[in-house]
């Protein structure tokens, strides 16, 4: 039986800190080249960094230009765009028994902007 997970979009900034910190350790090379583009229920072109968890899908939110902003912000995350080392090691074993997938997508439970 395939059961499909809840599907959640939502901005960066609005996301629980863990996931915020689950999402560097899966991209530690920074955001911008990851996102993924489609169209929403309203019609319009989106752009959103595909995450998954144990329990949900998760489109976040972001343009090309927010997706370096919050790097460029992030003390997490070196000059360069790259996550620290020892920000890594800590986000490692903090969920060392969480393991992200990547998934095909379906639509979203929140609404789009």
């Amino acid at each position: 039986m395939n059961i499909t997970k809840p599907r959640v979009i939502k901005d960066f900034e609005k996301l629980a800190e863990e996931i915020q910190e689950q999402i560097k350790l899966t991209y530690p090379d920074g955001f911008s080249q990851h996102l993924i583009k489609f169209t929403n229920k309203e019609g319009r072109l989106v752009s959103a960094l595909p995450f998954e968890t144990e329990d949900k899908y998760y489109m976040v939110r972001m343009t090309v230009s927010q997706a370096v902003d919050i790097i460029l912000q992030d003390d997490d995350y070196d000059d360069d765009g790259f996550l620290k080392d020892d920000v890594k090691e800590e986000f490692e074993d903090k969920y060392s028994d969480i393991e992200a997938v990547d998934d095909d997508y379906d639509d979203d439970n929140d609404e789009m902007d």
